[in-house]
C-alpha cells in the first residue's frame, strides 16, 4: 500500500467503508476516471492522483468492512494497512475525508455499536483527529435521503458532534452527491482546512 505513493509533501486522503462512493468522489475531484465497481471492495490498493508542480496528491484509500468474496483476515489486513498509512503520512495529510453513505451510515454504525465495539468509521474519524489530521465527513448519496436534516443530525450525533449538524457544515459535515457532481459542500470544508494549513494555493483543486 505504500510503494505506489508519489513523493509529495501535501495530501488529501479519502477514507471509508466499501461501496460508499469514494472512487466516484475521487473522479469528481480530479476529473479522471478510476476503477469503480458495483461490488464492494473493488479498490484494493490506493488510487493516487498527483500534481508535481504543487507537490500535492489526492489519495483514495481502499474501502474496509464487508467485501463479497474477501475473507476476514484480508479485511483486517486492509484496515491495519490504512491505519499504518495514515500514521506514516500524518504530517503530509492536510485533510482526511471520511466518506459515508448518507442513507445507510446511521444503521451501520448502530449495528456495530456496543459495550465492546466501536464502529470502524467512528474509530477512524477519532483516529485522524488523534494524529493531528483535520477530519471531514463527506456524507454521500444525499440525493437518496428524504429526511435530510434529521439524518444529518443523527450522523453528527454518532460521531460525537453536537447537533444541529449545520453548526459543523463549514469544516466537518459536508452533504454531497458525488454521482450527480454535487460536491461543493466538501470543497468548502476542504478549503477551510487548506487555508488553516496556509495552502491557499491548492484551492484550485477544490
Amino acid at each position: 500500500m505504500f510503494e505506489t505513493r508519489p513523493d509529495r509533501d501535501a495530501e488529501v486522503a479519502l477514507l471509508g467503508r466499501s461501496n460508499v462512493g469514494k472512487s466516484t468522489l475521487m473522479r469528481e475531484i480530479t476529473g479522471h476516471k478510476f476503477d469503480t465497481g458495483g461490488k464492494p471492495g473493488v479498490t484494493r490498493e490506493p488510487n493516487h492522483y498527483d500534481w508535481a508542480p504543487e507537490d500535492f496528491v489526492v489519495t483514495d484509500l481502499p474501502g474496509f468492512g464487508f467485501m463479497a468474496g474477501v475473507d476476514e483476515g484480508r479485511r483486517e489486513a486492509i484496515k491495519t494497512d490504512i491505519v499504518r498509512y495514515v500514521e506514516q503520512y500524518a504530517e503530509q495529510i492536510l485533510v482526511g475525508v471520511v466518506v459515508l453513505d448518507g442513507k445507510a451510515a446511521v444503521d451501520i454504525i448502530d449495528r456495530h455499536s456496543g459495550p465492546d465495539e466501536i464502529p470502524h468509521t467512528v474509530e477512524l474519524f477519532s483516529f485522524l483527529q488523534e494524529v493531528g489530521i483535520p477530519a471531514v465527513l463527506a456524507v454521500n448519496k444525499m440525493d437518496k435521503v428524504d429526511d435530510r436534516d434529521e439524518r444529518l443530525d443523527a450522523i453528527a450525533d454518532r460521531f460525537g458532534l453536537y447537533p444541529p449538524w449545520q453548526q459543523w457544515e463549514e469544516e466537518v459535515i459536508a452533504p454531497i452527491s458525488a454521482k450527480r457532481g454535487n460536491i461543493e459542500p466538501l470543497n468548502q470544508a476542504v478549503r477551510h482546512h487548506l487555508h488553516e494549513a496556509k495552502r491557499d494555493d491548492l484551492f484550485k483543486f477544490f
